[in-house]
């Protein structure tokens, strides 16, 4: 009876136990955005074989995972992988039957079922599975060059599921050990130092690698090949950092020699970072490769940072920008190490906190170690070309929510980098730079090796500062609404004193449908002229419709500037008597100030307060400034007049004429050819002030000077190849692309010819901007079909049907032939970049009717291009402000 008794009693416990087990079991569909949180990754075990030569590759992915909760199934992330077999283990080491189902083939979510209830608790899953090498530069890609196959990874954003099963989100972070299986007379690098080596049968080795911090799925990184190893300076200790940390430069076989440079500048920018964030360099090694072909510019991946080729491998005739690009972008991905690889963002509409964050780090550190490269400028360049975009309605905010893939795409543009960084540093000034330092070290060091959202970093300045909820509503009103404040301003004597008053709105170009109420709060600094020639600076923050500011020492007849430094995120419409006081004394200001004015003028224009004339009657004054950043500012403009504006003859004439009068001499001073010891200011000067005379404007005489450059580099040297650098390598593309424009199809031919035995990335570049110059109907064909060849990497597409567009036969033709070949385009490019391809096909538009064109053709595609709606509604647009701004305009403004 007892005994029956404690039978039944078990019975009706595991009864009860097991109904639970079951009810608990999930219900749910595929995710197609965030996975479920009843499964979590630990632990990843990745195991590769690769082989460049092949056209596939195999692997296994071991993943700790633990279940919340009872389950039959669970959800992971996988696209295009064939699983062959999984295997789920619990903790005491029972093997359970599961199989592995493609839920949703667009989105890359599968499942894998597990045929019956399993309690909560740790498993370890094992998936084997073999995958193509992806053709769009994803994933796990194979390139190459020089004839030799390589194999590269480039996981960001979500392209991990294409390289192997596992939970492809930013939140789940955790430590991967990898190895990799490749033929003996390969070279494998990975994220981390190999620690083992083992010799296979039938030429293999097996290669294995530290385990990693914990990570994202998004920086793991491999690559396969016959590289050249090059070991750069170590990175001595320093009191962040007790240990010494190797370097090396990762370059495809026979340009180790030029990866050399790069690795030089290397250990003072991790050692600058260091000295900023008070947190050492937290990874093992620092790899830069050199990718024979890239999607992006570079990538942070931990310990093996990827770069597009022509950033890394430079010598004596490297163009100036690729020089000074390549230590600014080394300084970008070396400063995500901190800001993304070791705090990252839960979710992608908090990518800005690493995008941002770099590309201000960038500035600072550059700033810091190369002084003469002007940072500050570059920041506020970059601040007034996200402008651009953020006067747009459909434009993103900086925390922008996430509602599908599509959206992740499109989060990595000018708002997130660009904005971001601005913003950055409007807030860094307003609550001084030692504070804000502050601030930032203890929110690293709160979320090291974890994950941070914004409110976590508002919330570590907010701390450091001591600023109330006036400040973290000020910041997060840049984060969490689209938009550039506008702010207005008039200076007026109040009972003796100068009183500023202040209004703020949103900006909205000539034409736009959108609200210009909103609010923000805007850390408005002003400096102005006080008696004696002297000038101050007053601040406050503007978080109402209307203040004022009282500038002390100030009189009626002060000047002032109503963004001190450049330093704010916004722009500014001035009283007429006050521009114009501002304007007699732009001399007075420092070049940040007269990039800003510059700004203004642009910003003025585009609302249409002020005509072309006004722009030409300013375009003067800041071309004779010897800072090229204030000299080249209103080019842009002049350009758009040039191209939407200029309708006669005369039109033509006045703006030509102004042109030659504004840049020439400057161009004639500098020369054509690289002088000795030349500032880089002065070569980059000279690139383009070269290319808006030759290419936009057509001087006669640049044209010939450039002509000729481009004949002799358009000659074959004893070798039986173009001599290249005949031509000065800042000059080469602007000389390729006139002697396309002069000689026609005999310079054409050599040019597609010359693309088969030429692996220099700039040099390719030049060719391939110089083939997309073609202006004759059949030669620009020619350029535009070889988008479609293989003898164009993928990642040179852009270049060559930017170039056709910008400087060859123009958008009408380009449409044309990307209406007759967007299948072949997309296929080869990849679905993912549908969100940049209306820009790509139909930027510069500027009439209703190709508006309306490209809105019928694109909307049937976009269910098929991820990103592609609101890439299309940003290019529409941009396409009827230009419609309004050109109709505002009066043909007789240019002649004035």
């Amino acid at each position: 009876m007892c005994t029956t008794r404690r039978f039944t009693l078990a019975a009706l416990a595991l009864s009860i136990s097991s109904f639970n087990a079951a009810a608990a079991t999930p219900n749910d569909t595929a995710p197609l955005g965030k996975l479920p949180r009843w499964a979590l990754p630990l632990a990843y075990q990745l195991d590769f074989r690769v082989d460049p030569r092949q056209s596939e590759y195999s692997g296994s992915a071991t993943i700790d995972i633990e279940l919340k909760q009872a389950a039959d199934h669970l959800w992971l992330h996988g696209q295009d992988l064939s699983v062959v077999k999984v295997t789920l283990t619990d903790s005491k080491n029972q093997a359970h039957a599961a199989q592995y189902k493609v839920a949703a083939q667009k989105e890359g979510v599968a499942t894998v079922e597990l045929g019956q209830t399993l309690p909560a608790g740790r498993y370890r899953m094992v998936l084997e599975y073999s995958a193509p090498f992806n053709q769009q530069l994803e994933g796990v890609y194979k390139v190459s060059s020089q004839g030799a196959p390589y194999v590269i990874t480039q996981m960001e954003a979500i392209s991990a599921r294409y390289a192997f099963p596992g939970f492809d989100e930013p939140s789940f972070k955790t430590p991967f050990t990898l190895s990799l299986t490749v033929p003996e007379n390969q070279v494998a690098v990975a994220n981390t130092r190999q620690v083992a080596e083992q010799k296979l049968e039938q030429g293999w080795r097996k290669l294995s690698f530290a385990a990693t911090k914990p990570l994202p799925t998004y920086l793991v990184a491999f690559a396969v090949g016959p590289w050249d190893v090059v070991d750069g300076p170590q990175i001595p200790a320093t009191q962040w950092r007790a240990r010494t940390t190797p370097l090396r430069g990762i370059a495809p076989h026979g340009e180790g020699e030029r990866i050399k440079p790069a690795l030089a500048q290397t250990p003072a920018i991790i050692t600058a970072l260091e000295d900023y964030f008070g947190f050492g360099y937290p990874f093992d090694k620092v790899d830069l490769l050199a990718a024979p072909d890239f999607a992006a510019g570079a990538m942070e991946n931990p310990g093996l940072v990827t770069f597009r080729d022509y950033l890394m491998l430079l010598d004596a005739n490297s163009p100036a920008n690729n020089v000074r690009g390549s230590f600014n972008v080394t300084a970008h991905e070396l400063a995500h190490q901190w800001f993304g690889d070791t705090v990252t963002m839960p979710w992608w509409d908090d990518i800005w906190l690493n995008e941002a964050f770099a590309t201000w780090m960038q500035a600072k550190i550059t700033q810091q170690l190369h002084p003469e490269y002007r940072a500050d400028l570059e920041l506020i360049n970059g601040a007034n070309y996200a402008m651009q975009s953020d006067s747009l309605v459909s434009v993103r905010k900086i925390r922008q929510p996430i509602t599908g893939n599509g959206d992740i795409e499109t989060a990595f543009d000018g708002i997130t980098y660009q904005k971001g960084a601005a913003v950055l540093n409007m807030f860094e000034r307003y609550l001084g730079a030692d504070t804000f330092r502050q601030g930032v070290r203890s929110h690293i060091k709160q979320h090291q090796f974890a994950n941070a959202t914004a409110d976590d970093l508002v919330s570590a300045l907010a701390k450091a500062s001591g600023k109330d909820q006036r400040f973290s509503k000020a910041m997060q009103s840049f984060l969490d609404q689209a938009g550039v404040p506008l702010v207005e301003t008039t200076l007026s004597m109040e009972n003796g004193k100068a009183v500023l008053h202040l209004k703020q709105q949103r900006y909205l170009p000539l034409g736009s449908a959108g609200d210009a109420k909103r609010l923000w709060g805007i850390p408005v600094c002003v400096r102005y002229s006080v008696a004696g020639g002297d000038a101050k600076t007053q601040c406050e923050l503007l978080d109402q419709a209307q203040g004022k500011m009282v500038l002390p020492g100030a009189t009626a007849s002060s000047w002032y500037m109503p963004n001190a430094d450049a330093a704010g995120y916004y722009r500014f419409d001035m009283a007429r008597v006050d521009l114009a006081r501002l304007t007699g004394s732009l001399t007075q200001l420092p070049d940040t100030e007269q990039l800003a004015y510059a700004d203004a003028i642009n910003a003025g224009f585009g609302r249409g307060d002020l005509d072309a004339a006004a722009v030409l009657a300013a375009a003067p004054q800041l071309a004779q400034s010897a800072t090229r950043e204030v000299a080249t500012a209103l080019i842009p403009t002049l350009k758009w007049l040039e191209k939407h504006e200029v309708r006669s003859d005369a039109q033509r004439e006045r703006l030509t004429a102004l042109a030659r009068k504004m840049y020439l001499p400057r161009l004639q001073q500098l020369g054509y050819q690289r002088r000795a010891g030349e500032s880089q200011d002065d070569a980059l000067l000279r690139a383009a002030l070269a290319q808006f005379l030759a290419l936009d404007i057509k001087l006669p005489e640049v044209r010939k000077a450039l002509l000729a450059q481009g004949d002799k580099a358009l000659e074959k040297n004893a070798d039986g190849k173009l001599d290249l650098a005949a031509a000065n390598p800042d000059l080469l593309r602007t000389a390729l692309s006139v002697a396309t424009q002069e000689q026609g199809t005999p310079a054409v031919d050599v040019l597609i010819k010359a693309l088969s035995n030429t692996s220099e990335p700039a040099q390719r570049m030049a060719i391939l901007s110089g083939l997309g110059a073609a202006t004759a109907s059949a030669n620009a064909q020619r350029a535009r079909n070889l988008a479609l060849d293989p003898l164009v990497k993928v990642g040179e597409m852009s270049t060559l049907l930017r170039a056709s567009r910008e400087d060859g036969e123009g958008r009408e033709a380009l449409w044309k032939w990307f209406t007759l070949n967007h299948e072949q385009l997309i296929k080869r490019s990849g679905e993912t970049s549908g969100g940049r391809l209306p820009d790509l096909v139909a930027g510069d538009s500027c009439s209703q009717s190709e508006a309306d064109r490209m809105n019928s053709f694109f909307q049937p595609l976009l269910k098929q291009l991820p990103g592609a709606e609101r890439g299309l509604a940003q290019t529409r647009e941009k396409t009827l402000l230009c419609t309004a701004l050109r109709e505002k305009q009066d043909p007789a403004a240019l002649l004035h």
